[in-house]
């Protein structure tokens, strides 16, 4: 990941290197906080709207962060990309990530549905291989293989537990996996081109979605709709921003706080206690997942040539 000149402004008591990473982490954390918060406003939101209605209008907020961005870029930048079709493919993909983790908080806890997502990282790790050529050894697969058992726990895959709503959660959190390694792919291409394409995205599906589902909103509920939106574009732009200044390998592992906020404000807010299922599961996925950002790790740093055939 490409870092910040020294030049940056350092954390007081801390050296210009130790402060970016220090800064890296607060970004981290607090974004990772915020996109919670937004997951909790979306839950509360598509309660009374529906959901191609909040996709709608939470695009249409990002505009008001990403507009100033754009103006600053040079005109036509969006529209002169490399990779059209990638483009175009990860913009679908990330609309329907949102779709579908909306339409499944609608009926499960937040929590749940936040743990479903966050076997992104083991769908990364395994499809990797097949989409990127990237060298998986016989240690990630045992921890993707363990991650995939710590799914089937939480689905609970039987004809009478497994839900439509299970089904959007998983079918989301492969539409994110995959939207992220097309991102790897993508990495010529600015974070504003990006984002700007997957918000126009939202805004076809949630206007395709919404025919014969509109609901006239209040001043307040319309300031609800549109501050999801600035959360969520927020919350991505200071992850974004989190990986310029520290080390992927240190930030990645942080991403699973946001099971505790999920947790946390599924509580407090709605009410949500996880199955103990939910938990098990979760926990199994958290590990699996730690051990495949450890060993990434241990394959970054080790040089080839100390690395055995066939270990990674």
């Amino acid at each position: 990941m490409a870092r910040l000149q020294r030049a940056s402004v350092p954390i007081p008591g801390l050296g210009g290197v130790e402060g970016m990473v220090v800064a890296g982490i607060v970004l981290m954390l607090f974004g990772d906080f915020m996109f919670a918060l937004n997951d909790a406003l979306g839950k509360w939101l598509v309660a009374t709207f529906s959901v191609g209605q909040v996709v709608l209008v939470r695009s249409a907020g990002f505009f008001l962060v990403l507009t100033p961005m754009l103006m600053r870029q040079e005109k036509g930048t969006v529209f002169r990309i490399a990779s059209p079709g990638l483009v175009f493919l990860r913009a679908v993909l990330t609309t329907v990530d949102t779709a579908c983790f909306y339409a499944a908080v609608v009926y499960l806890p937040l929590a749940d549905v936040m743990s479903f997502y966050m076997a992104a990282p083991i769908y990364v790790a395994a499809l990797s291989h097949f989409f990127l050529g990237e060298n998986v050894g016989w240690r990630r697969w045992m921890a993707i293989t363990i991650g995939f058992c710590g799914v089937l726990i939480m689905l609970r895959p039987s004809t009478s537990a497994l839900s439509l709503a299970s089904v959007y959660a998983i079918v989301g959190s492969l539409a994110f996996a995959i939207s992220l390694i097309l991102s790897r792919l993508l990495r010529g291409t600015s974070d504003a081109t990006l984002v700007t394409w997957q918000t126009i995205g939202g805004l076809v599906l949630g206007a395709v979605l919404t025919i014969g589902a509109w609901k006239t909103p209040s001043v307040a509920e319309l300031l609800q709709l549109l501050l999801l939106g600035v959360v969520s574009c927020a919350a991505h732009l200071m992850i974004t921003r989190s990986l310029k200044l520290a080390p992927a390998s240190t930030l990645a592992p942080l991403q699973y706080t946001m099971l505790i906020w999920g947790a946390l404000l599924g509580y407090f807010i709605f009410g949500d206690v996880p199955e103990s299922r939910i938990w098990v599961g979760s926990a199994i996925i958290v590990l699996a997942g730690l051990f495949i950002f450890h060993r990434q790790k241990v394959k970054a740093t080790v040089p080839p040539e100390n690395v055995p055939k066939g270990v990674s």
